[in-house]
């Protein structure tokens, strides 16, 4: 971010002129009241990603830390238009990610795909033009199509025409809901939305009936323990009701949701979880090996991918039986 800033003659954008500086303010992140405090942190990286040279540069970087990090396949989601502030156009903003992202799957030998997102506090005539974007780029390395934001007062149905598009053109969905919001938005995300996985869903227990239709279906919620404790979502890692799904037997996978403001990893997201959330080692093995069942690529590929890291990965002898 520094070395960018510097670069671009926008040092005055950062709170610090420190690698230090910034690291002990962006701590602050941890008090966010709540999701939208969290979202406005955004304000320090997000001018800083207005060129084709520095969004192929964040995107190699991202796959780099990632791949050093073990990880096998990365989905990276991220809405172009909040990269058009300086003349880009929304194709120039995915063609330019993709740039960085294929050389470091040359370079580093980690499989990525793209997520576009629609963002709840803009018109639908954003969100249906960030669809249509997904689906444009559907064979170039753009998996699916998310609906991001703040979620209170934008709710999932105001964008129908988004995910009428992306459904109708036999694109993948997920959406974030129960993220800072009830089981409502949950229940918008799967029957006016039509997601196929949930981002967050942590309110999703207050509703028994809508969770046990998650369980029936298998509908996968894709879990950031970090950030839910960061918005206040919950209380304390010990208090997350992820023990609750993975027991109710939903598929769970864990994410980062934002490794620079969240400072965490995938490594570190699942430590925790094993740490403070009550998973045990056997269920953790079960919710990794996830990340590579509901994947938004191929079946061909994701079954490749996942006899790969069984191979590397033999199931112990146990009593526990998983869900396949």
């Amino acid at each position: 971010m520094l070395d960018e800033a510097k670069k671009q003659g926008k040092m005055s954008i950062l709170p610090s002129d420190s690698i230090e500086g910034l690291d002990e303010i962006l701590k602050q992140i941890d008090h966010s009241d709540t999701l939208e405090a969290y979202l406005s942190w955004f304000r320090y990286s997000i001018p800083l990603m207005q060129s084709r040279k520095t969004l192929a540069r964040a995107a190699y970087e991202l796959a780099e830390d990632n791949a050093r990090e073990n990880v096998k396949y990365l989905e990276i989601r991220y809405s172009p238009i909040l990269h058009t502030e300086e003349g880009l156009v929304l194709e120039e903003t995915v063609d330019a990610v993709q740039e960085g992202l294929k050389l470091a799957e040359k370079e580093f030998g980690i499989k990525t795909s793209l997520i576009i997102c629609g963002l709840r506090d803009r018109f639908e005539s954003a969100s249906l033009r960030l669809a249509e974007l997904a689906v444009e780029y559907r064979s170039k390395g753009v998996s699916a199509y998310d609906l991001a934001g703040a979620e209170a007062g934008n709710p999932t149905k105001d964008h129908l025409h988004a995910f009428y598009y992306a459904r109708n053109n036999l694109l993948n969905l997920t959406i974030h809901a129960g993220e800072s919001w009830g089981p409502e938005s949950i229940h918008q995300a799967l029957f006016y939305g039509g997601a196929h996985r949930i981002g967050h869903g942590t309110t999703l227990h207050q509703d028994d009936r809508l969770m046990q239709y998650v369980v029936d279906h298998q509908v996968p919620l894709e879990i950031c323990p970090t950030s839910n404790v960061q918005t206040n979502v919950v209380e304390s890692y010990e208090a997350h009701p992820l023990k609750k799904y993975v027991d109710a037997q939903i598929p769970v996978t864990i994410n980062t949701d934002n490794r620079l403001f969240s400072r965490t990893s995938v490594t570190k997201e699942l430590w925790l979880v094993h740490t403070k959330c009550g998973v045990g080692s056997e269920q953790l093995r079960e919710i990794a090996l996830n990340g590579f069942r509901y994947a938004f690529i191929p079946w061909d590929e994701r079954q490749a991918l996942l006899r790969s890291v069984l191979n590397d990965f033999p199931c112990p002898p146990s009593e526990y039986t998983p869900v396949w």
